[in-house]
């Protein structure tokens, strides 16, 4: 059994626990942040017998694509902020990171 941790957008969850139930797979979701932009991020658990792992990781490759997106610059922390002109970068957001984790062992009570 392999548990399958994937890291996405929360912009892509509902569409993703959508395809895993359609795909008879259950999901949990958990609430998390990123660290780069500090946007809101969904954790999704998926426990999954080995042969289904592939299945499931494509699933979320599909779901969960990676798009652009305008963010204004911060400014330097420490510096001299009273120079600092912020000025809009486009940055790639989205996809999903994608853990695949071995199954010790798996009860369910």
């Amino acid at each position: 059994m392999k548990l399958v941790v994937a890291v996405i957008q929360d912009k892509d969850s509902g569409k993703l626990l959508e395809a895993l139930v359609e795909h008879n797979f259950k999901a949990t979701k958990l609430a998390s942040t990123g660290g780069f932009l500090k946007s809101g991020n969904t954790t999704v658990l998926v426990g999954v017998e080995d042969d289904k792992t592939q299945q499931v990781v494509s699933i979320i490759k599909k779901v969960c694509k990676a798009r652009e997106k305008t963010v204004t610059t911060m400014s330097p922390i420490g510096g001299a902020v009273e120079s600092y002109v912020p000025y809009p970068v486009e940055v790639v957001i989205g996809g999903a990171t994608i853990f695949v984790l071995d199954v010790a062992q798996f009860e369910k009570a």
